[in-house]
């Protein structure tokens, strides 16, 4: 493929991807229910109709709840997983490995209707709870990627200076080891945080009555006088999930020249 060719292909696709977040603030500030062109006006009367959803807010806080719980849980099992996978040696290493990251790969529906089926069977009525059990299942293998890339950019010969200073092998971790990783463990966090806000499928199986920020706007779709009022949440929530992303990449970067390393790719 030719050069000009291969640029109009990129450009169609870049189009494509980022045409319908570019289409979210135009319908949040046009004063129309109608979401269609031409536009109307400019209005920040949508903005105000969102705010003063008491639904929403209560969805707003369960979804705030189950992410951070979710980013705390998955880069604590990450920080576990991944430290053990690039220090120590032990049978059936790459198996392990390839278990904790293969919900990347499942279907999220079939992972979620699986995990439905177990909290049924064992009595486990469905709660903010159950939500977070299944988007820890979903965001430890980003977790594990993200912090396995940080031990691996560290240079062992610290570690080992320090145990042949008198330190012991917790002692190491936590004054030297630690400290190196952290923006590795602040960029899975927030990587963390971030899927588990937008993610539907398990939070509509997982959920029962408890509402959060996906399935409310999912719900609410159903009345077209709202629509609009959920494009001003969308604007918001994109701007979030963008400045989460850039922080969490700022911070990978940090850690990796922090080490020493170097940077092979990124989220942005």
């Amino acid at each position: 493929m030719k050069a000009p060719a291969l640029r109009s292909y990129t450009i169609a696709y870049l189009v494509f991807l980022y045409a319908p977040i570019i289409l979210l603030p135009l319908f949040a500030f046009n004063d129309s229910k109608v979401i269609a062109f031409p536009l109307s006006g400019f209005t920040t009367n949508w903005f105000s109709v969102m705010w003063a959803d008491q639904n929403l807010w209560n969805a707003a806080k369960n979804s705030l709840v189950i992410s951070t719980s979710v980013a705390v849980f998955s880069t604590v099992l990450g920080l576990f997983a991944a430290r053990a996978t690039t220090r120590f040696k032990f049978p059936a290493k790459g198996a392990a490995i390839g278990l904790i990251m293969l919900p990347l790969v499942l279907p999220e529906m079939i992972v979620a209707m699986s995990m439905l089926v177990v909290l049924l069977a064992v009595g486990v009525p469905l709660s903010i709870f159950t939500i977070i059990l299944g988007h820890v299942l979903l965001c430890t293998p980003f977790a594990v990627a993200i912090l396995t890339s940080a031990f691996q950019s560290l240079d062992q010969s610290l570690e080992e200076a320090a145990l042949d200073q008198g330190e012991t092998p917790l002692s190491t971790f936590w004054l030297i080891i630690l400290p190196l990783v952290m923006p590795g463990i602040i960029s899975s966090a927030l990587i963390c945080f971030t899927i588990s806000l937008d993610e539907f499928i398990m939070a509509y199986f997982l959920g029962g009555n408890e509402p959060v920020l996906s399935t409310y706007i999912f719900g609410q779709f159903r009345f077209p006088a709202r629509v609009p009022a959920i494009m001003a949440l969308g604007t918001i929530l994109v701007c979030l999930s963008i400045t989460l992303l850039a922080i969490a990449e700022y911070f990978r970067r940090r850690g990796i020249a922090k080490a020493g390393g170097k940077d092979t790719g990124g989220f942005l």
